[in-house]
């Protein structure tokens, strides 16, 4: 059962996320402490699976590394199954790989298993933080390679750019942060105001 949180823009448990404390070689902030605290976590579950239509997926694939943590749970909420796509090198049997460069800059490759499934196989892919929009570009290439179809995506949050732009255009996209709130502009910004307060003790599980 899901919990009503009130208007889609104010999410509690979005303040549970931390900022970044490492530099400019790390994400802007890290997410994580959501899924520490069992409430917060099962909440996020709750409004992403809302808005997710079962019937119209077949397999539910995350993004390495993080986006194995969303995607592993949304997929035992509707009843599906969980397919990684990987960093090179990880998967120990045959694989696909496509390029894409990451948020850093980076040009680097995924990985996924071949053959993964059936041609036409309705493919759902999930990531923590969609930022430039690389990593998921790479997951496209992989699905579309062995024939499948992109079902949606789903993120915490997808920031807002032109390539996210053509994402909203050609899929569904799910994302707990939703477009046109205070969230978002935040996010697109990379600094939440919650920072301010930000304090690990209040993901702490109870």
């Amino acid at each position: 059962m899901a919990h009503d949180k009130g208007p889609r823009d104010d999410r509690w448990y979005f303040s549970l996320m931390a900022p970044n404390t490492k530099g400019d070689k790390f994400a802007w902030l890290d997410p994580t402490s959501i899924y520490i605290n069992g409430k917060a976590y099962h909440d996020l579950l709750d409004d992403l699976c809302n808005d997710l239509d079962a019937d119209e997926i077949d397999v539910v694939a995350g993004l390495d590394a993080m986006g194995f943590v969303l995607a592993a749970g949304i997929a035992a909420r509707i009843g599906r199954g969980f397919l990684p796509i990987r960093k090179p090198g990880k998967l120990c049997v045959d694989t696909d790989s496509a390029s894409m460069t990451n948020y850093s800059g980076q040009t680097q490759s995924m990985e996924m298993r071949t053959p993964a499934f059936a041609p036409g196989t309705r493919v759902l892919l999930v990531d923590q933080w969609v930022e430039t929009g690389g990593t998921m570009h790479g997951a496209v290439q992989l699905v579309e390679q062995q024939q499948g179809k992109v079902a949606g995506m789903v993120a915490i949050v997808m920031e807002e750019n032109d390539n996210t732009a053509e994402y909203r255009k050609k899929y569904k996209c799910v994302t707990a942060i939703q477009p046109g709130t205070e969230w978002q502009r935040q996010a697109n910004a990379q600094y939440l105001e919650s920072f301010k307060t930000y304090k690990p003790e209040m993901a702490f599980p109870v």
